[in-house]
């Protein structure tokens, strides 16, 4: 692609997003509007030619995004009229969350809803004006065309200023204000009884899943849920996570044919996802699944643990280590259109006998299940999905369960190798530090759950891709993370969630490997962190450090959405390094991040499942567990194994400690520090909630000091 490439369909030259790396705004860069990357130079170009701003924020694989572009941005007369109108600047969401969450908390704020594609329209300054999410070219179903509002805005603007600039402030003036934090009281176990309950009530009890259509798999709240049943040994809270984890495995969201889970069900039963896939979907689903299995020990959660790590270490990895961001709902402009199937087809690809079998086990009906969203009618394919248990099918067909299973993933091999010759959705292949960080941790978590050093291995070569590529490298960043890598380009000064993101990964990796680089590593990001990004009035941190760019202003998240927030994760996190290291001022600096935002957490407790998890570790009881022993031992390797395989959330593990390099000390009890390996034995050490007890050999009598009942 050249600066000099044509759009085809307008025949006019590339617009300056032909510059960037980020796939999306490259999907816009032959668009004939105008459109400006978020710069300097499109606000002074603004300010010089007194005209507002159109800010179109969306992400690569968003099916509505696509829609927005081709009905309306590829269209010559739309981008005559913005050109003429505004300054136009386009931002991928995912490069830069800065930017879409203070506009998607403008968004909020103005219409009470948000979505993307997210649509603003500002002043020179950055103040909002009018906000929307997707608009059609022209009215439909009482939405506003965005030939009307550009006509409307163009109006006021030249003849109704001085009102609409007044109008702009004082929107800006009122977010500022609602920014405005109150440091609340600490949060006691009541919130989590709370959360639960709110759940509770919420808890499709047929379906699985929380609400109504369309249902997220937030797999937050499902490892929430665990800790709740640990905690409390309510069956309810466990038979929420199963029903849940269950249903999203049979159900069309996720992709039986290729594995990986699509990125949420439009329907309340799980049946026709969104069927974008996102790397963080993929990270926490399999990190639900492995704690599940750990709680359960049922198998059927490590095989769909073991499927999506498949699905991310065949598709979504990069050659350089890293992994990359989504894979798009549409191909050769159709939604779905890759994952779907028709009757005729599975019956021309697998023949008789064969495809009966498939036809039953993934329910295909001959006029088709799946109806397009368009046109509100079936269309003659289907989204496979199952309906009952392959336990059940064996014993309806009178089929051995192994002959079974192992009947169907021949098929599912063969039907696999069919629709990779199909035109693939596209794939975002930018490199996020923040969601490499989950993939991380999740890849660390399973590799030592099951025991796969090809899960490990994979993670550790991710980590090693970003401290090796996407950190500063600057003195005066004291070599900080970027956020964004792609085409040989890293950038972007990186925000709250790569840094605790990427923390939770090491310290999994840690646990998973006991090399100390990981841990000294934590230490070191978690510090930059708390110098850059920490609030020092009131606690938390913002989502980006305090040199980067000024916008409306600076925000804090704690909800936990689609993914968790950076503060929830750096609860967790500071909580473990305190404990890790003795370091007492952690536990000070994590009890602030609490009362930061405990009125609001108090609010809406199941909102913040995430940074409820962090609130349990605290409350505990917590453990820290020092095995002293050789490596290769039996005794060693026995009890590591019962620490990896059962759900024993609230602990840290440190083997053989010692101090790490540049004096960072682990200030674990002396008698421990000093005890000399015996050659025979391996010891743990217990500790809970700062009291430590009696060393044992025994695995048995370790695992009752943790808690763990019916071993």
């Amino acid at each position: 692609m050249t600066k000099n490439l044509k759009n085809k369909k307008n025949d006019t030259k590339a617009n300056r997003l032909i510059e960037e790396k980020s796939p999306y705004l490259l999907q816009h860069a032959n668009n004939p509007v105008d459109w400006y990357p978020w710069c300097d130079e499109a606000f002074e170009a603004a300010r010089k030619k007194n005209k507002p701003i159109l800010l179109s924020i969306g992400y690569s694989t968003c099916h509505w995004c696509h829609v927005m572009a081709h009905e309306s941005f590829e269209d010559s007369k739309v981008a005559e009229l913005m050109n003429e109108t505004f300054i136009s600047i386009k931002v991928d969401r995912e490069e830069r969350p800065d930017i879409d969450g203070v506009y998607m908390a403008v968004c909020h704020a103005m219409t009470g809803s948000g979505g993307w594609p997210l649509t603003i329209f500002m002043t020179p300054d950055k103040k909002p004006i009018f906000a929307a999410t997707y608009l059609p070219k022209e009215p439909r179903f009482g939405q506003p065309g965005i030939i009307d509002v550009i006509k409307k805005i163009k109006d006021m603007w030249t003849n109704n200023n001085p009102d609409l600039i007044a109008s702009a402030n004082k929107i800006a003036i009122s977010l500022q204000q609602q920014t405005t934090q109150i440091v609340g009281d600490e949060l006691t176990d009541v919130v989590l009884t709370l959360a639960f309950s709110e759940l509770d009530q919420r808890f499709d009890e047929d379906e699985g899943g929380f609400g109504n259509a369309p249902k997220f798999p937030t797999p937050h709240t499902l490892l929430f849920l665990l800790r709740n049943w640990h905690r409390t040994g309510d069956e309810n809270a466990l038979a929420m996570v199963e029903k849940t984890l269950q249903a999203i495995r049979k159900g069309g969201i996720f992709d039986h044919i290729g594995f990986g889970v699509h990125r949420y069900s439009t329907d309340y039963k799980w049946l026709v996802p969104h069927f974008e896939k996102m790397l963080y979907d993929q990270a926490l689903l399999a990190m639900a699944y492995t704690e599940t299995y750990q709680a359960t020990g049922k198998e059927e959660y490590r095989l769909s643990a073991k499927q999506i790590f498949g699905y991310v270490l065949r598709d979504m990895t990069a050659p350089e280590g890293g992994f990359y961001s989504a894979e798009d709902a549409d191909s050769e402009g159709e939604e779905g259109k890759f994952y779907l199937w028709t009757e005729g087809e599975i019956r021309e690809i697998l023949g008789k006998e064969d495809a009966d079998l498939i036809i039953k086990v993934f329910n295909i009906q001959p006029s088709g299940n799946f109806i397009d969203r368009l046109i509100s009618k079936k269309v003659g394919t289907n989204i496979l999905h199952l309906t009952t248990s392959m336990d059940d099918l064996a014993s309806e067909l009178k089929m051995p369960i192994v002959h079974l299973q192992n009947r169907v993933e021949d098929l599912r091999k063969k039907m696999f190798s069919v629709r990779e010759a199909r035109v693939h959705p596209h794939k975002d292949d930018k490199i996020l530090t923040d969601w490499n960080g989950l993939m991380i941790a999740a890849l660390a978590k399973g590799g030592r759950v099951f025991n796969k050093a090809e899960y490990t291995s994979a993670a550790e070569r991710a980590l090693k891709f970003i401290l090796e590529t996407m950190t500063m490298g600057s003195t005066e960043k004291e070599n900080g993370l970027l956020h964004r890598y792609r085409d040989g380009d890293a950038s972007i000064d990186g925000y709250v969630n790569d840094y605790s993101f990427l923390i939770w990964g090491l310290l999994e990796l840690y646990e998973t490997t006991f090399d100390d680089d990981h841990l000294e590593c934590a230490l070191k990001l978690n510090d930059y962190l708390l110098t850059h990004f920490w609030d020092k009035a009131n606690g938390g941190f913002y989502v980006t450090q305090e040199a980067d760019e000024e916008l409306l202003f600076r925000d804090k998240e704690v909800y936990d959405g689609a993914i968790p927030s950076g503060n929830s994760i750096a609860l967790l996190n500071m909580l473990k390094l305190a404990r890790l290291t003795g370091n007492s001022e952690l536990e000070e600096r994590a009890n602030k991040l609490i009362r930061a935002f405990s009125i609001g957490v108090k609010r809406l407790p199941s909102g913040h499942t995430q940074f409820l998890i962090g609130l349990d570790y605290a409350l505990g009881p917590a453990y820290e567990v020092v095995i002293k022993g050789k490596h290769d031992a039996k005794g060693t390797r026995n009890m590591i194994q019962a620490l990896n395989t059962n759900f024993i959330p609230n602990k840290v593990i440190l083997f053989n400690p010692k101090q790490l390099p540049n004096n960072i000390l682990i200030q674990i009890p002396d008698p421990i520090i000093k005890v000399e390996n015996d050659k025979e034995q391996t010891k743990a050490y217990v500790c809970v909630n700062y009291s430590c007890k009696k060393p044992t050999s025994d695995v048995e009598e370790m695992l009752r000091l943790l808690g763990v009942k019916n071993q």
